[in-house]
């Protein structure tokens, strides 16, 4: 048994014995705490509180909170003024409770304490905090949360400032892994790099609330980030396997051998240096993260990328409306200014290390209008030619020399196909079979084992997504590091509710971007004053209504 599980049973037992004996104090049966369910309710009963706290108790990850607001509450029912017991109680009910129920220095005030007990100030705030991060806690895990956009890989579909409300509800809910986080936090504690916010002493099952709909081709879907299962703290950013492969390469490089043609030697010497340099650790799928990406390929599906025009099942995909290829231009003077390039309305590139030389990222409009500016005297398409082999791009094997501009075919995983596995296409579904379906894998004498058992063939025990950003030349998606499970998807893109750009001065919001929806072909245009407007008068006439209501009154009096 892992230690873990160990140290959870412990802790259950310590928090079920502080209330068997806080039941007798309090002239309850001491065994009813030993009955699920019903000892959360003889506890409510027990605080004068509502029948639907039973209900929050049932929610992952929320009951936990609920259950230290009740420890607080159970302490101050049984005499507990020092400030520092109660907030051990609140931390750690499992260690306080026991000690209050089995010493005799508090005792029960009464069934009647909090029904009489007189607020303060000082109380009422922190009951209304907690119950605020509760609701919030609860719309943010199954309902609606807010994402920001820290990177240019959805430009110009989705841009770097931009403010997003996710749907949850759209492919169901999932329900927190790992309910012991610090509230309204994802996996890190505010103000520090590297510092979890998160216990992984509790660790639930994934289960899915029914949801109102399927990944469909061209959802902007946002998701757990796959290959950050494994993290190097030092660089959060980049991708674990990326990161050994980067090492793997420069070292082989520098011993005079060919990468592409031992690259398990790359992996070996890669890791070697990886674990020697950074800090590693590994995360739950929920405390990944997320990204957001266009799903072009839902399970069945078989892709296919030719000079950056993409295919789906054969026929040519129809791209979405902004999307951003790179081009190398040469400027006519000595650079752009920023000036320029706000009035081109370019927000990504790059200057090459050759003179007047940049690397931008366009779509079809800005394109255009730069050829038609004067301000450059040559363009060309930065694509890399097919059959050219790419090592950062996946499965990163020379069995498939594929780039990002010309990928594939390669079919998506569905949950229940079967497929043929042998030593060439392993790279594709190796990280499936080990790291997303949990399987031990093994090659010897060229023979392929799965969880001991010599196969060739390979089951899929979930449906897999193949994610790509519109910002096609500056985007690290499924062409860098594969599929992406069902299990990581977290819910679908649907509303710009603010955007800020940091090149523009004051004010630096995007008046255009407010309040805008987004769809499988694009950005809508901004609803900013038919959302606000109707708002800003329903609250108006709710600040009003007991004036209004009084004048309808007088009316019925007839007083004038």
């Amino acid at each position: 048994m892992e230690i873990k599980w160990i140290i959870n049973v412990l802790l259950l037992a310590g928090l079920l014995a502080g209330l068997y004996k806080i039941f007798e104090k309090a002239k309850r049966p001491g065994w009813y705490a030993l009955i699920p369910g019903w000892n959360l309710w003889i506890w409510i009963q027990l605080l004068n509180k509502p029948w639907w706290w039973i209900l929050i108790l049932l929610i992952p990850g929320v009951n936990f909170m609920l259950i230290m607001v009740m420890a607080y509450l159970t302490l101050r029912n049984f005499e507990v003024e020092n400030p520092f017991l109660l907030i051990a109680g609140v931390i750690a009910p499992f260690f306080v409770l026991p000690y209050i129920g089995f010493t005799s220095k508090h005792r029960y005030m009464s069934d009647d304490f909090w029904r009489n007990y007189t607020k303060g100030w000082k109380f009422e705030t922190l009951e209304a905090i907690s119950f605020a991060i509760i609701v919030a806690t609860i719309i943010r895990t199954f309902f609606i949360e807010a994402f920001t956009i820290p990177t240019p890989s959805m430009e110009k579909s989705l841009m770097v400032g931009d403010f997003l409300f996710v749907n949850k509800m759209s492919y169901g809910a999932k329900s927190p892994q790992t309910p012991l986080t610090l509230p309204l936090t994802h996996h890190t504690l505010p103000l520090t790099q590297t510092v979890p916010s998160y216990s992984e002493w509790v660790s639930l099952p994934l289960f899915r609330l029914p949801a109102m709909g399927s990944v469909k081709n061209n959802d902007v879907v946002v998701f757990n980030y796959p290959d950050v299962d494994t993290v190097a703290m030092e660089m959060q950013n980049v991708g674990y396997h990326r990161i050994i492969l980067n090492h793997g390469y420069n070292i082989v490089r520098a011993q005079g051998l060919d990468p592409d043609s031992n690259l398990n030697l790359v992996y070996e010497l890669g890791r070697k240096e990886v674990w020697k340099k950074y800090t590693i650790r590994t995360r739950p799928i929920d405390k990944r993260d997320n990204y957001v990406k266009r799903c072009i390929g839902i399970p069945g599906d078989m892709i296919e990328i030719k000079n950056t025009q993409l295919y789906v099942n054969g026929k040519a995909a129809e791209n979405p409306e902004l999307m951003q290829i790179g081009y190398f231009v040469r400027s006519a003077s000595n650079g752009f200014n920023q000036k320029t390039l706000d009035k081109l309305d370019i927000t990504d590139f790059f200057q090459t290390n050759i003179g007047n030389e940049f690397l931008l990222n366009l779509n079809e409009n800005n394109k255009n209008r730069l050829m038609k500016s004067g301000q450059i005297t040559n363009i060309l398409p930065n694509i890399q030619p097919e059959g050219q082999f790419d090592f950062e791009i996946f499965p990163h094997s020379p069995a498939f020399p594929w780039n990002k501009d010309n990928y594939g075919p390669l079919q998506i995983p569905a949950k229940g196909a079967t497929v043929e596995l042998n030593l060439k296409n392993l790279p594709l579904y190796k990280r499936i079979i080990q790291a997303y379906e949990g399987n031990t894998l093994e090659v010897t004498d060229g023979k392929i084992f799965i969880n001991g058992a010599q196969t060739d063939a390979y089951t899929f025990q979930q449906d897999y997504y193949f994610m790509m950003g519109d910002n096609r030349h500056n985007s690290a998606d499924s062409r860098s590091w594969g599929f992406v499970p069902f299990d990581h998807v977290v819910g679908k893109a649907v509303f710009v509710w603010f955007s800020r750009s940091q090149n523009r001065g004051f004010p630096n919001i995007r008046f255009e971007r407010l309040f805008t929806f987004i769809s499988a072909k694009g950005i809508s245009k901004s609803y900013f004053f038919q959302i606000m407007i109707p708002l800003l008068l329903i609250i108006f006439l709710y600040n009003k209504r007991h004036v209004i209501k009084e004048k309808i009154e007088d009316r019925k009096r007839g007083i004038k």
